[in-house]
């Protein structure tokens, strides 16, 4: 089930939220039970029986590891044992479902298609953290229902974030998450409004631009300004997709009174790639961190081991997003962008902050080319196009301008910047321009709702001005309201969020 759908928004949600409430009132562990049924309905409206019972399986198996790992804590032998059955048989799950294809593929060999469950590396590697925290002490021994609640819990099941059993347990215990609060509610529920707009409104507008451009990169020769254009919009298109679905899921979580972690926190305004990578996709920042990159000696052996943890880290990073050659570029990309940024850091050298804010906005985009390529032929024309390969082409304007001098400008050609009618250029150079306004200059959801404390987050909000900061005001509650009709008109058919395919 999609967030953005009318059986959501006005079937799934509200019956969620007056059952969990109703029964709360009654019995707490009814409401626990009706809220991880929920979810499990959730899950279930469009996927197989085969990947809900997958899922239930994990869960069973998970739980069952874990127990053995809390209950041991004289027997280290064996704790050893069950950690490395449990982590390598969660390994092999995700590996068979998202890398058996690619592997057959590199080997020269096919097995077919495999139908990739939905969500399936968020409960994983939620999973796997509970194992690792169980090993280290730092998970105890919960009510399987609770548990069941931990891993299927819907806000985050489908594309994070990845949950930490320390986080989510205790509040799932808290007897006040169980009476409805107007004020979660109003929170929670403006926050989902927020969301669902950047999603229908910016995200998927812009996704028919990246979408062309794209497709168009190796058939015909794209301008300068259509290769760029075509970057921007998925640079936008995603950052609105991932931002929106963060947004929706916190305050989803918070209408119920509960907080997950913040996993997105305008990560364009960062000024260095280890900057960015605190604020892109934080929770998975943090996985990779704490179970990936420590465990490989993080930078503990010296500068050289250092650098080699990085570039690991961050190709298994580009490798769990997809199965491909193009993700794990990206992933390589990006370690290259970290070995640089530290050395960089090491030299004490430093950068305007302007010009460090560009200079780290390059080098997402070109990333992300990479990211969104099918293949490494469309990223290769791309790149042809974005570099001036088919050369620079500039408004007429300036050669009627420049008049004799334009013969004296080599590799420039004046003319149309947009030559193949890829898009309706009236619409689409606005809606980028709103778009980068929009994310190097406005405040994020979390300084809007700064001063209520609507995730859990690894630093407190800045506070974004009194005028923009929300209230439970009737301003406010007009103005979502008249958004979320909006959002509704517009929403047709299904619009996954892109990181349902990870």
């Amino acid at each position: 089930m999609l967030f953005n759908s009318h059986s959501f928004i006005f079937l799934f949600l509200p019956a969620t939220l007056v059952g969990f409430f109703v029964l709360g009132g009654v019995r707490t562990r009814w409401a626990v039970a009706w809220l991880a049924i929920a979810s499990l309905v959730f899950y279930g409206w469009e996927a197989p029986w085969l990947h809900v019972a997958l899922l239930l399986a994990s869960v069973a198996f998970n739980y069952a590891v874990g127990l053995v790992l809390i209950r041991n804590s004289r027997n280290p032998n064996l704790r050893k044992v069950a950690l490395a059955l449990g982590v390598i048989s969660n390994l092999l799950i995700i590996g068979y479902f998202k890398y058996a294809g690619f592997l057959a593929g590199v080997f020269g060999g096919s097995i077919g298609a495999i139908l990739l469950p939905l969500g399936i590396s968020f409960f994983t590697f939620t999973q796997i953290a509970f194992l690792v925290d169980a090993y280290k002490g730092l998970a105890r021994e919960y009510n399987p229902i609770n548990y069941l609640l931990f891993v299927t819990y819907f806000p985050h099941l489908i594309a994070g974030p990845i949950l930490h059993h320390k986080e989510m347990m205790p509040q799932f215990d808290s007897s006040a998450i169980f009476r409805p609060n107007l004020e979660s509610l109003s929170l929670g529920l403006s926050l989902f409004v927020i969301g669902l707009a950047k999603k229908l409104l910016l995200a998927d507008s812009l996704a028919p631009y990246a979408d062309i451009a794209f497709a168009s990169a190796p058939h015909i020769d794209l301008t300068f300004a259509e290769a760029w254009g075509g970057a921007l919009a998925y640079t936008l298109q995603i950052y609105f997709d991932f931002s929106g679905y963060s947004d929706m899921a916190i305050g989803l979580s918070r209408a119920i009174g509960i907080r997950i972690p913040l996993n997105f926190n305008s990560p364009y305004k960062a000024d260095s790639i280890i900057d960015f990578w605190r604020r892109w996709h934080m929770t998975l920042s943090r996985f990779l961190r704490d179970y990936l990159y420590f465990p490989l000696g993080g930078n503990r052996k010296g500068p050289y081991r250092r650098y080699v943890n990085l570039m690991i880290t961050m190709l298994l990073g580009g490798l769990w997003h997809g199965a491909g050659w193009t993700f794990i570029i990206w992933g390589g990309l990006h370690g290259l962008y970290l070995t640089i940024n530290h050395v960089w850091r090491s030299a004490g050298r430093h950068m305007p902050r302007g010009a460090a804010l560009a200079v780290t906005f390059f080098a997402v985009v070109c990333a992300w080319v990479f990211f969104r390529a099918e293949n490494l032929a469309v990223a290769k024309a791309m790149f042809v196009a974005m570099f001036g390969g088919h050369g620079l082409v500039v408004p007429s304007a300036f050669g009627t301008l420049l008049g004799p001098l334009t013969a004296h400008v080599p590799g420039i050609e004046f003319g149309g910047m947009f030559q193949h009618a890829l898009w309706p250029v009236e619409r689409c150079l606005p809606l980028i321009g709103f778009g980068l306004l929009w994310v190097f200059l406005a405040p994020n959801t979390q300084e809007v709702f700064g001063q209520f404390e609507v995730a859990l987050a690894p630093t407190p909000p800045d506070l974004a001005p009194r005028q923009l900061a929300w209230r439970p005001s009737w301003v406010w509650g007009v103005g979502l309201g008249c958004v979320l009709g909006i959002a509704v008109f517009v929403m047709s058919g299904p619009s996954p969020f892109l990181y349902f395919r990870f």
